[in-house]
């Protein structure tokens, strides 16, 4: 596993939450499974995203894991105070799956590709886990989507930071682009991969506050001692790129940003 370059820190679990509440339609109106299914959830960090997807399905069965125990522990809490009570977490590597051959019905998989350093053997090995005729959900964003008005160089230079980090630390902030060929050459059939366009201007006050503010410019500034300490810009350009940003929640600003939903099937045949 990588490194998580967004860190573990409690406004970054916050935001994760507001990201996910945000877009909950955006990007999960489709997110339903066949009632008593079996669906593991892997890189469930805070649960943010559990929250969705299980009230979403109460008829089924959900695995979720992550890596970090400090994750689990706010998962379970956040769980726990909405009543939902069709989700069993766990400890999990999603190189290192302690769960045998075919056990799920369903795998879902969201903003976690991006921080792995092969997300094609992470793809693989899910597949292990699938049953046969089962289906795959993944989910992905990609920095190279952002675009927004006013332009800014400096705005530009402060999200290149993260995508540069991302990568240093064995990542991929571009990843969305990849997932059709990524879900191709891990062997899984009936792949298609629909883009989810966020667009934003004032006429949409729940947006510039959610995304605008609270997701995208909150994540990119949570790497700005990173980027400043390995020179990647300096703090009078940081502080001027992310002020732009902020700038485009004003009256006349725009903003807009692409994620990837990627779904594939693991087929009888191999």
């Amino acid at each position: 596993m990588s490194k998580y370059v967004h860190g573990y820190s409690d406004r970054e679990s916050r935001r994760l939450h507001d990201q996910a509440d945000t877009l909950d339609e955006l990007l999960h109106h489709d997110s339903i499974f066949s009632e008593g299914s079996k669906v593991l959830e892997v890189g469930c960090g805070v649960g943010s995203q559990t929250k969705i997807i299980a009230k979403k399905n109460p008829a089924c069965e959900f695995t979720s894991v992550d890596i970090s125990e400090t994750s689990l522990e706010k998962a379970r809490n956040s769980i726990c105070k909405l009543g939902i009570n069709n989700v069993t977490f766990q400890v999990g590597d999603i190189f290192d799956l302690q769960f045998g051959p075919e056990s799920f019905d369903h795998i879902f998989v969201c903003f976690v590709l991006e921080h792995l350093s092969n997300p094609l053997g992470a793809l693989l090995n899910l597949k292990n886990v699938l049953r046969k005729d089962g289906t795959i959900m993944v989910v992905e964003g990609d920095h190279g989507s952002a675009y927004y008005y006013p332009r800014s160089d400096a705005a530009q230079e402060a999200i290149d930071c993260q995508v540069k980090l991302q990568s240093k630390h064995g990542g991929n902030a571009l990843i969305g682009r990849e997932l059709y060929p990524l879900l191709r050459k891990a062997g899984f059939a009936h792949c298609t991969v629909t883009p989810r366009l966020v667009y934003v201007d004032s006429s949409k006050p729940r947006l510039v506050d959610g995304f605008i503010r609270n997701t995208f410019t909150a994540m990119i500034e949570g790497v700005k001692e990173e980027a400043i300490s390995n020179s990647l810009i300096g703090e009078g350009r940081w502080e001027q790129g992310i002020n732009d940003l902020y700038r485009t929640t004003k009256d006349d600003g725009v903003f807009c940003y692409t994620f990837f939903k990627g779904k594939g099937t693991k087929t009888r045949n191999p």
